[in-house]
């Protein structure tokens, strides 16, 4: 049991009047849903919309990228100007794509680093 059932559930004092309405236990109620819905849903949404914001900004030539549908290639020319950037998919094929279409990077700078020592048997 959580601290306001065992509040709503306690009897009132012997004599007193019962209460009438209650109507504010309705809106601690609809305040704690909007906050639970803020701290679990609206906040990681806004902070990942930034950090993919972030990383199609920062995008540069040579840059290793996979996009929204599974197209993988190395970007060939970022224009500042417009919204798309140029992909060199394989060979000489190059693909002119939409930067919100670019989902991941896979340059080896952002690639994890595994400083790990290996076991000696």
């Amino acid at each position: 049991m959580n601290f306001l059932t065992i509040i709503l559930q306690a009897a009132p004092a012997a004599g007193a009047a019962p209460q009438q309405g209650g109507g504010w236990t309705m809106w601690i109620m609809l305040i704690l849903i909007f906050v639970v819905m803020w701290l679990f849903m609206i906040r990681p949404q806004r902070q990942q919309q930034k950090k993919m914001e972030q990383f199609r900004n920062s995008l540069k030539k040579g840059d290793k990228v996979v996009t929204a549908g599974g197209i993988y290639g190395t970007i060939a020319e970022v224009t500042p100007e417009s919204r798309t950037v140029l992909l060199k998919v394989d060979g000489e094929t190059k693909l002119r794509v939409d930067k919100a279409s670019l989902q991941q990077d896979f340059s080896e700078s952002s690639a994890p680093q595994n400083n790990a020592q290996p076991e000696k048997k």
